[in-house]
């Protein structure tokens, strides 16, 4: 006959054990989140130092007061206006490639995370792959699911480059899409750049569409290092998440990824158009055209900066590009308004949404107080 007793007690963790993990989980949360603060922290100083030197060698307050004076108000509201549309139209991209797994205020808060995380990663490693446990934990979602949503998005972002970068050699023949300072050297090194990028961008989506079981191959190989043993049987949960997810969003209607690369479109218009008016709010006499291609540039090559969030290495090539079309008095409150709008305004709402999830996950980790007994 089976015991009505109670299992015994030592199958059950003891409180010391139960408060031990906690402590443990938290202190990892803290760490993690001290050492996000810290890289934030690096990247304001790169990009405040770089924006320091720009303007120790090119601002003149009397030129700029006199050029301030014509001021268009109306264009720089509407800088600060596409700011705040390229975070929609980012959350709406997520949300939509989602398939509703993710509203449209979850799917803001992902891009926010995404935005903040690289401010803080290289340029060329991005935040989407670890806005991807950002996402997982903020919608209880699997991992590997919410990293599928990422790299699909990722993707868009890489056939946008496949349909810009040619669209900007075309532009060169027309407008002066590189400084004078690159000469035919910088031409040719941008020209092979964008092919490497047009070749990353084919193999991106041939992985991501049509073969996404190859991650699933590599994480299997991976696993069988000694050092990744343990944790083999969450990895291969969270891949075979990832690649049910990577079919899914394979076999849609053609409509789907046309949409798709239109939010993306439109997103990426928004980054080059916020160039455009900053500039034109307080300097009209620079041929638009010329702007919106060179801020595209810009971006392209500001993909492969070193530093987190391509901090001080984007205020080089602001300078570099843009510098050469307007007076130099403008090239630094230009570029520091850029930067607010772009950056350091990201870094801010991220903060602030990581920030908040640490102590929503610390507090609801945290025991309950046990009854005391008197």
């Amino acid at each position: 006959m089976p015991s009505s007793e109670s299992p015994p007690s030592v199958q059950s963790p003891t409180p010391d054990a139960d408060q031990s993990a906690t402590a443990d989980a938290n202190q990892e949360e803290s760490a993690r989140g001290s050492a996000s603060l810290r890289n934030v922290g690096v990247s304001l100083l790169l990009s405040l130092l770089v924006l320091g030197v720009i303007a120790y060698f090119t601002f003149d307050a009397a030129a700029f007061r006199e050029v301030v004076g014509h001021l268009r108000p109306l264009l720089l509201l509407s800088a600060v206006g596409i700011a705040f549309a390229r975070i929609g139209l980012n959350g709406w991209r997520l949300s939509y490639v989602s398939q509703g797994r993710l509203s449209l205020r979850s799917g803001t808060r992902g891009q926010l995370a995404w935005d903040f995380f690289s401010s803080v990663t290289p340029s060329i490693v991005g935040g989407g792959p670890i806005a991807a446990f950002y996402v997982a934990r903020d919608q209880n979602i699997p991992v590997g699911e919410s990293a599928a949503f990422m790299f699909f998005c990722i993707l868009l972002d890489q056939l946008w480059f496949v349909v810009a970068i040619p669209l900007l050699i075309v532009a060169n023949l027309y407008v002066d899409l590189l400084p004078a300072a690159a000469g035919a050297v910088g031409l040719w090194g941008l020209m092979a750049y964008f092919g490497v990028l047009l070749a990353w961008a084919a193999v991106h989506a041939y992985a991501t569409l049509f073969r996404p079981r190859l991650l699933l191959r590599l994480a299997r190989w991976c696993v069988k290092w000694p050092y990744l043993r343990w944790a083999r049987t969450r990895v291969m949960e969270e891949v075979r998440s990832y690649v049910g997810r990577a079919r899914t969003l394979g076999t849609q209607s053609p409509s789907f990824y046309v949409n798709g690369f239109l939010l993306t479109g439109l997103s990426w218009g928004a980054r080059y158009g916020l160039v455009v008016l900053i500039v034109r709010s307080v300097y009209a006499n620079v041929d638009a055209l010329s702007l919106l291609f060179r801020s595209a540039a810009m971006m392209l090559v500001g993909l492969i900066m070193p530093t987190p969030g391509g901090s001080g290495g984007v205020e080089g090539l602001y300078a570099l590009f843009i510098g050469p079309l307007i007076p130099a008095s403008l090239v630094a409150p230009t570029l520091l308004t850029w930067r607010l709008l772009s950056y350091y305004l990201f870094i801010a709402l991220g903060a602030y949404l990581f920030m908040h999830q640490l102590r929503d996950r610390s507090s609801s980790a945290s025991p309950a107080p046990s009854p005391s007994s008197s």
